[in-house]
């Protein structure tokens, strides 16, 4: 990830909705969910949910998958991944056990 993906990402993720957004669709997992479903639980006007989707999807944070007419929206862990390895680069300074506690409150425990 370059420092402009880094941006927009970091953007997309700094707004109350889209945030809680993305932290759902991490909750709901591969199945994701469709974005009436997303705004009926965020207690958001669907047409609103649309752009801040719009905005996640462009940041490579959420991703759209067709399931007949339905849309459903993931969470796309890979560019998750990407952000945060962007973040973390070169943090240890040689010295990996710093960034160890940050590894292990990430890590799933699923």
């Amino acid at each position: 990830m370059n420092r402009n993906a880094a941006v927009a990402a970091l953007a997309a993720l700094g707004q109350d909705t889209r945030i809680e957004v993305f932290r759902l669709l991490v909750r709901a997992g591969q199945r994701g969910l469709p974005a009436g479903e997303i705004a009926a639980r965020l207690g958001t006007v669907q047409n609103t949910m649309s752009a801040h989707l719009k905005v996640l999807d462009h940041a490579g944070l959420v991703r759209a998958e067709r399931d007949g007419r339905l849309v459903r929206y993931v969470a796309d862990m890979t560019g998750l991944r990407d952000l945060l390895a962007f973040l973390m680069e070169d943090c240890c300074n040689g010295s990996p056990e710093l960034c160890q506690p940050v590894l292990d409150a990430i890590t799933c425990r699923c």
